[in-house]
């Protein structure tokens, strides 16, 4: 009976092919691999064509789907080979790590040793880079012996001395030796364990006694964890991801560990292609040069071929011309990658993953984890479908897609713009979501019954009505909308029932395009506004400054999706204004803003305009509460004052006559105003109201400005492109 302990670092190609070559020479009779033993039953699956790397085994308690975690493997890990390695021999492959049901219960499951290994060896050969060392040494050598025996006597060496290893590393190492154990009992000839090098020499014969073993794991908790195969990505193996066992370069590993021959220049070639596709100038010229300095450079440091530094020096330096953003497009395309992996329909799945695997298959929606952009048209049924799948996911908090809000809650309703992009962490989101049902919409369905069924603000209620007509989430409108009625009829707050009405109103117009029935809500809405016409005078009246810019913000949604409403809600809505204008007691900046609505809405004609606007402006009234008129009236736009010629003197005269001790006073005020205004709007404004006090500049020539002795230089390229003689 022998056990042949493989160490290796658990992402890397070296790695990977020496562990694939070590187990085709050793032919063990079982396999055991660093990983939770809940996975025990799902290694065969690995067999499977449809089954692409990089994926990952998922394993979450049954109780509590927060508590998760994964087990990523690329086609460069050395476990996945290992796996391969089994389910192609016919032999059995085992996880020996500690079972994610004890990491769950202690809360461990993120648990890392302190301190790097690699670092003191790579130190001991003279590199300041750990990660650079184990690259030069293990997994860019392609002509080398498995380092196995090697790696076991550095690291032997390096734990001698070492500081005594914290609990969770005792418990880890002392079930797998428990497993290595059980392993022999049952009588297998040959074992392979492939672990991370760490482990290798407390793995190693001869062993603590079983006794010394069980006394570390008596009494460990445990709570029933759950495992599955997961599509992972390369971006989500690399360190910058925050993955403990990340590595900096997962695109270039699967390149080192899939490409035979012509390593360098497939990959110069690569990176060609990648920047050409930014339409940026490279040849096949500057591909040649630019293997040529990653070999030259390779032979000046000593390695039997380029790795990562030197291919990357040399793309920056002849590929990309010394810019670094290219550089990082480069790193972010190709070095880093963003290839997702692939789980065959025979992985087990939760129900709901399964509906959403299905659906999104239906509707040709395929996960990727770069971000594109989609456009739906909602005339047409495969649009409606989709927008309905997406918002279900945003519902169940799973944004898959997300959408600009001016592209759902616009006055247009036949076009949504979404952005997919797929993330591996959405396969816990999707777990935690199956509590609430079996299907997407089922579960999205219950999520918004369990909002108004908490009593929430009713501006949230409105929200999740909006949530049910863009998800088509029938089974549940009626309800929401019973808790929509109840909530408005004894809110008293006008000021919260403004804020509900805009999502409501828009959510109105979805039966247009969606086939909604939407007269119930209708009739909502259209008894909210009453409500909010009746209680807006009271609710303004002696309001603070604070409190009435506020309003305003209120006012203008409210006026906004009065249009979405119908004739009969906009004729009310206007009538509230034109009495709520004639109050003294409004706060000039809604006092300007409401004038200004009647006046857009051709409620009010100039004249009526420019009377209001100078009893505002007079020399009795405080400068500060004119210039608060002037900002509510100005803040649609300041086109009234470049085309009526009445208002501009209005305030040209204003301005002129407030006191100089008081305009430092009010000029902020003023700011905020003209600042708002467009370059061309003030430049005309200038225009006009110099004309006004007849100081308007001479109207220049169009060869005042003219720089004879340079205009005299263009004069031959211009004869060259008409063809005339200089």
């Amino acid at each position: 009976m022998t056990t042949h302990l493989l160490g290796i670092r658990h992402h890397g190609p070296g790695s990977a092919r020496a562990v694939a070559a070590r187990l085709a020479e050793l032919e063990p009779d079982v396999v055991l691999i660093e990983g939770p033993p809940e996975a025990d039953a799902l290694a065969g699956l690995t067999a499977d064509e449809g089954m692409r790397p990089p994926v990952a085994l998922l394993a979450y308690a049954a109780d509590d789907v927060s508590s998760a975690a994964f087990w990523p493997f690329a086609v460069f890990s050395p476990e996945w080979q290992a796996l391969r390695y089994a389910t192609a021999a016919g032999v059995p492959a085992r996880f020996c790590d500690l079972p994610a049901a004890h990491q769950f219960a202690l809360g461990e499951e993120g648990s890392t040793r302190s301190g790097d290994p690699l670092a003191e060896l790579a130190a001991a050969g003279g590199y300041d880079d750990p990660e650079r060392w184990w690259d030069d040494v293990v997994e860019s050598r392609r002509d080398a012996e498995p380092p196995f025996e090697v790696i076991a006597e550095a690291m032997t060496a390096l734990r001698e001395d070492e500081r005594p290893e914290d609990l969770h590393e005792r418990r880890r190492e002392a079930y797998m030796r428990t497993v290595l154990r059980k392993t022999r009992k049952e009588g297998f000839e040959r074992i392979a364990v492939i672990c991370g090098a760490w482990h290798v020499p407390a793995l190693a014969d001869p062993l603590p006694t079983a006794a010394a073993d069980q006394s570390v794991l008596k009494g460990l908790p445990k709570r029933k964890a759950v495992c599955t195969w997961v599509p992972w990505t390369h971006g989500r193996l690399a360190t910058g991801s925050g993955y403990g066992a990340g590595v900096r370069s997962p695109g270039w590993y699967h390149h080192l560990f899939t490409t035979a021959e012509d390593v360098t220049a497939r990959w110069l070639t690569r990176v060609a292609g990648v920047l050409r596709e930014e339409d940026l100038p490279v040849s096949t010229a500057h591909v040649i040069e630019a293997v040529r300095l990653a070999d030259t450079l390779a032979t000046l440091r000593g390695r039997s071929s380029a790795g990562l530094a030197e291919v990357d020096a040399a793309t920056r330096a002849v590929l990309c011309g010394g810019d670094d953003v290219q550089a990082d497009l480069v790193t972010r395309r190709l070095v880093v990658g963003e290839l997702l992996g692939e789980v065959p329909e025979s992985v087990p799945q939760a129900p709901l993953a399964a509906d959403l695997i299905a659906t999104a298959r239906r509707l040709r929606l395929k996960r990727e984890p770069e971000p594109r952009e989609l456009d739906l048209d909602l005339r047409m049924p495969a649009g409606v479908d989709r927008s309905r799948l997406l918002h279900r996911l945003r519902v169940l908090g799973i944004p898959w897609g997300t959408t600009e809000i001016s592209a759902t809650r616009s006055k247009g309703t036949f076009r949504e713009t979404w952005t997919l992009c797929w993330e591996p962490g959405y396969e816990v989101d999707l777990v935690a979501a199956a509590v609430h049902g079996t299907t997407v919409g089922s579960a999205a369905a219950t999520v918004v019954r369990e909002v108004v069924a908490g009593k929430p603000p009713l501006a949230d209620v409105t929200t999740a009505v909006e949530d049910c007509l863009l998800a088509d989430l029938g089974d549940a409108l009626p309800e929401v909308l019973t808790a929509l009625d109840t909530r408005a009829a004894a809110d008293a707050d006008v000021a919260r029932l403004m804020a509900a009405l805009p999502s409501l109103a828009r959510a109105t117009r979805y039966g247009d395009v969606r086939g909604t029935d939407t007269a119930r809500l209708r009739e909502v809405a259209d008894r909210m506004l009453t409500r909010v016409c009746a209680g807006l005078p009271p609710a303004t009246h002696g309001i603070d400054e604070d409190a009435a810019e506020r309003f305003c913000r209120l006012v203008d949604d409210v006026h906004e999706a009065t249009t979405l409403l119908g004739e009969a809600a906009r004729e009310r809505w206007l009538s509230a204004l034109s009495g709520l204008a004639g109050r003294d007691t409004l706060p000039p900046l809604l006092a300007g803003r409401v004038v200004r609505l009647l006046h857009d809405a051709d409620l009010l004609d100039g004249t009526e305009v420019e009377l209001r606007l100078g009893r505002a402006l007079t020399p009795g009234v405080e400068p500060s509460a004119g210039a608060a008129y002037v900002e509510g009236f100005f803040a649609g736009g300041a086109l009234l004052l470049v085309h009526d010629e009445r208002m501009l003197r209005v305030i040209d005269t204003w301005l002129g006559g407030i006191p100089p001790e008081v305009f430092t006073e009010v000029l902020p005020l003023l700011r905020r105003t003209f600042g708002a205004f467009t370059g061309p709007e003030k430049r005309a404004i200038g225009e006009r109201a110099a004309t006004l006090s007849g100081t308007a500049p001479k109207a220049a020539t169009p060869t005042d400005d003219l720089d004879d002795p340079r205009a005299e230089l263009a004069l031959p390229v211009l004869a060259t492109l008409l063809g005339a003689t200089p």
